[in-house]
């Protein structure tokens, strides 16, 4: 069966098609890439998930504070709703997702919110947090996306393609699951009314478009390169 791509809104499939003009297929580079099959077919080495997951969580420390950052961003009440909604799925549900696996393994919280901070994530974590500080919402949307509905993609085509028994199954079944699916849903709304309030409903019109595009793409970037890193712990 053919997996077809979710529908998270206009400006996300514009976003999705230019990083899949890039480097010969970035999103491809990145949403298939060797790690991402290795978790689908259960075939990644279980030290370069514990090493991915710690980094996912010193991560999402700042991720979070970046959709923190969109609250304060915001220019009405829903996009206010949406960036704290989405905050709270991060701190409260997926980064305890990540504690709760490492836990089971003898890695406890303390732990992961010690451990030492590889330069990728870095690199990712410090851009995003810049192009909100640099930029308005619309900035802080296009580079913030390409996570939280890259995600969302991966876990809906690794539901469909799963092996039986696959030791990562539990990790599939977070970023398909309605729970996550419905953050998904709800940041691809919130991009399309940012860029329809700041730049006009015809996005490509704008003359802030390729900068707002060249973002996605970075941030693209950065999401592939975060996997190569799980895959050298």
């Amino acid at each position: 069966m053919t997996f077809v791509a979710p529908d998270y809104g206009k400006a996300f499939g514009l976003l999705r098609d230019a990083a899949g003009q890039k480097d010969g297929g970035l999103w491809d580079a990145y949403t298939r890439h060797p790690f991402v099959e290795g978790l689908r077919d259960g075939s990644l080495p279980q030290a370069s998930y514990l090493h991915y997951l710690a980094q996912d969580y010193l991560f999402l420390v700042h991720f979070s504070r970046a959709w923190a950052l969109a609250v304060v961003k915001s220019e009405t009440r829903d996009e206010m709703k949406h960036a704290s909604a989405t905050v709270n799925a991060l701190v409260n549900f997926e980064t305890q997702h990540h504690v709760e696996v490492c836990a089971a393994h003898g890695i406890d919280e303390a732990t992961l919110f010690n451990a030492e901070e590889r330069p990728e994530n870095m690199a990712y974590t410090r851009y995003v947090l810049d192009a909100g500080l640099s930029g308005d919402l619309a900035d802080l949307m296009v580079s913030l996306v390409s996570c939280v509905l890259g995600y969302g993609e991966i876990g809906m085509r690794l539901a469909q393609e799963t092996v039986a028994d696959n030791p990562y199954a539990e990790w599939i079944e977070t970023y398909a699951g309605d729970e996550f699916q419905d953050v998904c849903k709800t940041a691809g709304s919130m991009l399309d009314q940012a860029l329809t309030r700041r730049i006009g409903a015809d996005y490509a019109a704008s003359p802030r478009w390729q900068r707002l595009s060249d973002r996605f793409i970075a941030t693209t970037r950065l999401e592939k390169g975060f996997w190569d890193m799980g895959l050298q712990p």
